[in-house]
């Protein structure tokens, strides 16, 4: 593993920003950041090699030798950069969810579209088991969006499942964390417990803190036990399946569009752990049968400045491969 000096692992505290920012957003993958910052093979050898073998490692000959072996800094380092980004746009993402939702899930469903052909891009030879894969995928994504969830996102067993489930999304480019989270109905949950865990903490308060650390314990818990479990598989799968993966991909996004369409009608609600009154069950609806103002012209604005952003991040993809 490579040695680095201070200055190179501020770079990789950094790249962990970009991948938090990216991982909090439904559409962008932190594991597409990571391809592009020229991280991701070093990320998923690291992930990869982690084992009890450390501990004997650092009896036997200290703990600096176990940690420089393991490279340990760089996932300290990287991982503090995502943790701080979540936890820092949190907040922000939870007030706009609520005050503006029509226009943050228009910006969403931007992001979503140019990821859908960025990805379907990277497809490189075409076949019927490959167009096959797509349509089942397509067409499973959309009947999830379509049942009712399948547990209430503020249940322990929901957030581990939840968490293991999220987080192969790091470990594939082109997918997100956060749009798994939605597609199973735990992204505001989620997102609100982070804003809970850091109001609890700058408000001094032991039990905002307290019930958000547990929630995101279990979450975490799951998390954990999903990457190691699954990055030999889906980095093997990636390595030698890799256009049928990534028409998987493609169609597993195509048939979620309809879970961040911006104009929903509520079916039914759910109360949540604070005791509020949230959506539990909704359909997507046209905007000329919105109830409310659906501001149409900000919502396609803010499609269109999704779209941009993955557009920007292919540009400087391409920029990087063209240099090597």
């Amino acid at each position: 593993m490579p040695s680095r000096s201070i200055a190179q692992y501020f770079i990789v505290l950094v790249k962990g920003l970009a991948m938090g920012a990216a991982d909090v957003v439904p559409g962008v993958s932190g594991g597409t950041i990571a391809f592009i910052s020229g991280i991701y093979e070093e990320l998923i050898e690291t992930i990869h090699k982690l084992d009890l073998g450390f501990f004997k490692l650092w009896k036997e000959n200290g703990f600096k030798a176990a940690w420089s072996e393991y490279n340990l800094g760089f996932l300290f380092a990287l991982f503090g950069g995502i943790l701080i980004s979540i936890l820092s746009l949190a907040k922000a993402i939870t007030y706009l969810l609520k005050e503006h939702p029509i226009l943050v899930w228009s910006f969403f469903f931007g992001l979503v579209i140019a990821s859908i052909i960025y990805v379907g891009k990277q497809i490189t030879g075409w076949n019927v088991k490959i167009g096959v894969a797509l349509l089942i995928a397509a067409g499973l994504a959309l009947a999830i969006t379509l049942a009712k969830p399948i547990g209430s996102p503020d249940s322990v067993w929901f957030l581990f499942f939840a968490g293991f489930v999220a987080i192969i999304a790091m470990i594939l480019p082109g997918i997100s964390g956060a749009f798994i989270l939605l597609l199973l109905g735990a992204y505001s949950a989620v997102i609100g417990t982070l804003t809970q865990l850091s109001d609890g903490l700058t408000k001094m308060s032991w039990e905002l803190f307290s019930g958000a650390f547990l929630r995101l314990f279990v979450f975490a818990l799951g998390a954990i036990i999903g990457l190691k479990a699954f990055t030999r598989v889906l980095n093997w799968m990636f390595k030698n399946h890799k256009n049928l993966i990534l028409g998987v991909l493609t169609g597993f996004m195509i048939g979620a569009l309809n879970k961040i369409w911006p104009w929903k009608e509520v079916l039914e609600y759910r109360i949540s752990h604070s005791g509020e009154q949230v959506p539990f069950l909704e359909r997507s609806i046209l905007p000329s049968s919105y109830t409310e103002d659906p501001k149409i012209v900000l919502a396609v604005l803010c499609m269109v400045v999704g779209f941009l952003v993955i557009y920007s991040m292919e540009r400087i993809a391409n920029r990087k491969k063209e240099r090597v």
